[in-house]
């Protein structure tokens, strides 16, 4: 039903969705986490405290590109750790003017401010995936990013809790901030609507959906 929301138009499917992400995760990796000495953070002071722990040894703390929407979808997890979701959904969801206004959404850019300072200078305009690629080689310890940096681990044969570890962005706990990549169709002339179908009848199938969806 939420996807919906997105999808459906005046009673009519405009778009065909491919997945459902989960993007509120830390990304680690376990060699550094055991050099530094580092435990799961439950709490952004937490997280600080761990980047400054990364720091102090000699590693990149946070491995991020500089695009705005990596730096967004670092923020929708500041966000929802500072005020929780309800604060999270009236401000996001419904553009409730007193929380955008609110001392919490100022908190929530000042948590920003803070944790944007353990990066790297060579951020600015980097791929998501080659910040992943940072924390897999261990020249970082951690990444803030969406479900699909996974595959990026499991490509190069990582092993979960062998090689790397993945916790909810601490303070996110029990929810789930969730994005879906879609197939928008526009209004086509009619020889081109069996191709859209094709399209959408791929897209929306078990099979492509699971080969899909496990890379």
């Amino acid at each position: 039903a939420a996807l919906q929301k997105f999808s459906v138009y005046d009673g009519k499917w405009v778009a065909a969705p491919v997945n459902v992400h989960s993007v509120n995760w830390l990304w680690i990796n376990k060699a550094v986490m055991d050099k530094i000495g580092g435990t799961e953070p439950k709490t952004f002071d937490d997280l600080i405290a761990l980047l400054d722990k990364a720091k102090a040894a000699g590693v990149i703390p946070l491995a991020l590109g500089g695009q705005n929407w990596q730096e967004a979808t670092m923020f929708d997890s500041i966000v929802l750790s500072t005020g929780g979701p309800e604060f999270y959904k009236k401000a996001f969801n419904d553009l409730d003017e007193e929380s955008l206004k609110s001392e919490t959404m100022k908190k929530s850019f000042d948590n920003l401010a803070k944790i944007i300072q353990y990066v790297d200078p060579n951020f600015s305009g980097r791929d998501w995936n080659l910040a992943t690629a940072m924390v897999i080689k261990g020249d970082a310890l951690v990444q803030v990013m969406g479900d699909w940096a996974k595959g990026e681990f499991v490509a190069a044969k990582k092993t979960p809790d062998t090689d790397f570890l993945c916790y909810r962005f601490p303070g996110t706990d029990g929810s789930v901030i969730y994005n879906s990549d879609m197939f928008g169709m526009f209004n086509v002339p009619d020889d081109r609507k069996a191709a859209q179908v094709a399209l959408a009848t791929a897209t929306l199938s078990k099979s492509f959906q699971s080969a899909f969806n496990v890379v």
